[in-house]
């Protein structure tokens, strides 16, 4: 079931993040879609430097998912909802899981010549996964709506993450 979701996450498909925003058990699930994508962030963190950006890539990430399924949720629910909007910050956070599915593959950025196009793959597959699980777990009946609060979402990740870089010493960025 696990494998199944998880491709099907791949793929977009809503209907598969409307069954893992009902679905309380999914939650392993989602938090293991995380570790993968993080280990994937942490593999690249590695290569540029060494065993300490390994595991400060890879829980950096993990904490910026909960940080972001919190910013989601907060700017869809009480900022910008819609009549329907039903939701609590669970849900939120599993289908935000299953939605980082797409950075396993930064995995594949092994070669300097690679990590951009990697990156910017992975970057916008992503986001395109955030906007069908933020659509299916606020009850968007708007597209636009749910592109909105995922933009204002991550430019306040990034802002948390542009804190974190210079506090802890994060790897540079891809685009750098």
């Amino acid at each position: 079931m696990f494998i199944k979701r998880l491709i099907r996450a791949l793929l977009l498909d809503p209907a598969v993040y409307e069954e893992i925003e009902h679905d309380r058990r999914a939650m392993w699930q989602a938090a293991l879609v995380v570790l993968l994508s993080s280990l994937s962030r942490g593999l690249y963190a590695y290569n540029v430097g060494n065993y300490t950006g390994l595991v400060i890539g890879t829980i950096t990430n993990f904490v910026l998912w909960i940080l972001l399924s919190f910013l989601i949720y907060i700017i869809g629910t009480k900022l910008f909802p819609e009549s329907e909007t039903r939701s609590d910050h669970w849900e939120v956070m599993r289908v935000l899981g299953f939605a980082s599915a797409p950075g396993i593959f930064r995995a594949f950025a092994i070669t300097p010549h690679m990590t951009a196009i990697v990156f910017l793959v992975v970057w916008v597959w992503t986001l395109a996964a955030m906007i069908v699980a933020v659509r299916q777990a606020l009850d968007f009946r708007s597209t636009w709506n749910a592109i909105w609060v995922c933009v204002v979402g991550l430019i306040t990740y990034w802002l948390f993450y542009v804190i974190l870089f210079f506090a802890l010493g994060l790897p540079k960025p891809a685009w750098s």
